[in-house]
């Protein structure tokens, strides 16, 4: 049931249930982050690997202490920057945290989203949250709550309706070793805005067999229809023209819309704005029955450089 009643859906995680909550950049799949009974039904309801761990979401900065310890002071300064928002810190773990939470790691993802209601939940609760993106595991991830309903129906007893994500895709992830932040994710905060914070960092975010933290596997964000990412969309509708296809594109039609069924992200060529389009297009595309889905690359920077991570991933078979 979609709702935006809190107290049903406090009542249902104090009760050890599953919900689906907003969140800033994604609607998330939450339990009660201490049980690993709680967290199991997120498993097995997405039917996700049981290698890829789930990020925690916490109401504070000071609540940080219970989840994890050995925290780094340049995971301090992230915080500080980046918190409440869409930027999840992999730091050791408390030995609070379930095994099943962190795929047997010795380390958990953290993250303060930035949303009113998760955030109202949260500090209502004596718990913290495990919320992986509600949706099937390689699906589409949810932005509304519909999308969340569409993926369940009547498999969740609760969806509590936050309105649509601000950001439209999920958090950067940063982890730490020898000191060094890594990117693990690509995300909603861009790598050149975690570097303005502290300097240039690598990226390692592809981790097939043991990742350490979500979106690291190659097949994801994936819709049920077939999807090709092309540099040139205009010899690639042609080399297709016999399907009925449907185009993903970030400012421009290309005229290509009085045949085809055509998303554009940004007209005015905003990545933010084509970042917080692209799952709500890729869900509307996949509901019309194509035999493809066309996608051009989107510029290497800032916000495309996550855009194109997802599609990228999307397009794996």
């Amino acid at each position: 049931m979609i709702t935006t009643d809190l107290n049903l859906v406090k009542k249902a995680l104090i009760e050890g249930e599953l919900v689906a909550i907003p969140t800033e950049t994604v609607y998330g799949l939450a339990a009660n982050a201490f049980k690993a009974t709680c967290v199991d039904k997120i498993f097995e309801l997405k039917q996700r690997p049981a290698n890829n761990p789930l990020i925690v979401h916490i109401p504070s900065l000071e609540f940080l202490s219970q989840v994890a310890c050995e925290i780094p002071e340049i995971a301090k300064r992230l915080a500080t920057a980046f918190w409440p928002g869409p930027l999840t810190l992999v730091l050791k773990k408390q030995v609070v945290i379930p095994d099943r939470v962190t795929a047997g790691r010795d380390t958990v993802g953290i993250r303060i989203p930035k949303h009113p209601l998760a955030l109202k939940l949260l500090q209502q609760l004596d718990f913290p949250l495990a919320a992986p993106s509600a949706n099937p595991f390689s699906a589409i991830s949810p932005t509304t709550a519909v999308h969340v309903h569409n993926a369940f129906q009547d498999k969740l007893k609760f969806i509590l309706d936050g309105g649509p994500c601000e950001r439209g895709l999920e958090s950067t992830i940063i982890g730490f070793e020898n000191d060094q932040a890594v990117l693990y994710r690509h995300g909603a905060i861009s790598l050149e805005a975690i570097e303005e914070v502290v300097g240039k960092i690598p990226v390692k975010n592809n981790n097939e067999e043991n990742p350490e933290a979500p979106g690291m596997l190659s097949k994801h964000y994936a819709p049920k229809t077939p999807i090709l990412l092309s540099k040139e969309i205009a010899k690639e509708v042609k080399n297709h023209s016999s399907k009925k296809l449907g185009l993903l594109l970030f400012k421009d039609s290309q005229g290509l819309d009085k045949l085809h069924q055509v998303k554009v992200l940004s007209l005015k060529g905003d990545l933010k704005e084509a970042a917080k389009k692209l799952y709500t297009s890729l869900h509307q595309l996949d509901q019309l029955d194509l035999d493809l889905i066309l996608t051009e690359y989107f510029p290497e920077n800032d916000l495309g450089r996550t855009i194109n991570d997802r599609l990228k991933r999307a397009v794996k078979k």
